[in-house]
């Protein structure tokens, strides 16, 4: 009796961890080895970056959107054309659209750069989504 009671525990303990996401990639984590724009593979083959201010591992995307976030928002938003240059100011952040994905670019010194090659997060956001394509 006892012994089923534990197992009824465990498993109303399993499915409500599944349900709120413990231990899942999405949720916090107390190991601060990880630096800020980390990235990883999931268990599905997924990349990953860890958010040292949410102490999180998002998807790359969630984590471009969360870095834009804490500086006011993207800029120029996400499209496929790049904002009109005389416009654009020192800093300011633009997701490209193309066709083999996105990638998250800042004004930096004059031009449009990854903002992996300013911030520089690990190198794996350089062959994310459109970024190995940005200047071709």
């Amino acid at each position: 009796m006892n012994m089923q009671r534990n197992l009824q525990t465990f498993i109303a303990t399993l499915f409500l961890a599944l349900l709120t996401g413990v231990g899942s990639a999405e949720s916090p984590t107390e190991d601060v080895n990880f630096k800020d724009g980390q990235v990883q593979k999931s268990q599905n083959h997924e990349y990953q970056a860890w958010d040292a201010l949410s102490k999180k591992w998002l998807g790359p995307e969630a984590f471009w959107y969360k870095y834009a976030e804490r500086r006011g928002g993207l800029t120029w938003g996400r499209a496929a054309k790049y904002p009109p240059y005389a416009k654009v100011r020192e800093f300011d952040t633009f997701i490209v659209e193309l066709n083999s994905g996105p990638c998250l670019m800042e004004f930096f010194h004059s031009r449009w750069r990854r903002a992996n090659d300013v911030r520089r997060w690990d190198d794996e956001f350089n062959r994310y989504g459109g970024c190995p394509h940005v200047f071709d």
